[in-house]
């Protein structure tokens, strides 16, 4: 079985790490440096960083327009971490560029500064073996505020909303890639597969 080739976008946070764990599952990660790689790819992980220094490089290296088309047109997308302020629609803070995809509002560095670094175990729904805890590694991390009738709810910390999926796109507020847990990834992987299977599924007409 071919495996599925997903992006990395490589201009600032955690890549590296994503891309390991992308192996690990057995697909194939790739850092992307430009827009047009983005067509090589069958999914998308914007990971954390700072994300106006993320947004700010996503207009000047193209990529803004890019991936707010192709996913509109399906390309599954997680983002973590700042990869979720990006995929917002709303924050309740500050002036930054949006991809303004998934109906959620985000408030940035809701749980403090570098120093207020925390771990905390969650309980996800969809990920494999719910009942065992997911380790969560907090740093700078938004949570949502508002999300939208069409946003799943996936997991919580102290009453927040940290993890979500609307349609193709997935968010979580913590870093699952600097733990050893791949589950959340093999969810994203299975994401893509229900998104294959759509767009190769005969049309119902009308």
């Amino acid at each position: 079985m071919k495996k599925p080739t997903i992006g990395v976008l490589a201009l600032q946070g955690a890549v590296r790490e994503h891309l390991a764990m992308l192996e690990r599952t057995g697909a194939r990660g790739v850092a992307l440096k430009y827009p047009s790689e983005l067509h090589l790819c069958s999914g998308l992980i914007i990971p954390g960083g700072e994300s106006t220094t993320i947004g700010k490089l996503m207009i000047a290296c193209g990529f803004l327009e890019e991936v707010r088309e192709l996913v509109g047109q399906g390309m599954p997308v997680y983002g973590t971490c700042a990869g979720l302020i990006m995929l917002a629609s709303r924050l309740i803070e500050g002036d930054q560029p949006l991809l303004g995809l998934m109906d959620i509002t985000a408030r940035r560095n809701a749980y403090g500064r570098q120093v207020d670094s925390f771990e905390a175990d969650l309980v996800l729904k969809g990920i494999e073996d719910p009942g065992r805890p997911f380790r969560a590694v907090f740093i700078r991390a938004p949570w949502i505020e508002e999300t939208g009738p069409g946003v799943e709810v996936l997991g919580e910390h102290g009453g927040r909303v940290v993890m979500a999926r609307q349609d193709g796109m997935l968010v979580s507020a913590f870093h699952p890639e600097l733990t050893g847990d791949d589950r959340i990834h093999r969810y994203f992987l299975r994401m893509l597969e229900g998104a294959e299977m759509a767009e190769r599924a005969p049309g119902t007409g009308g």
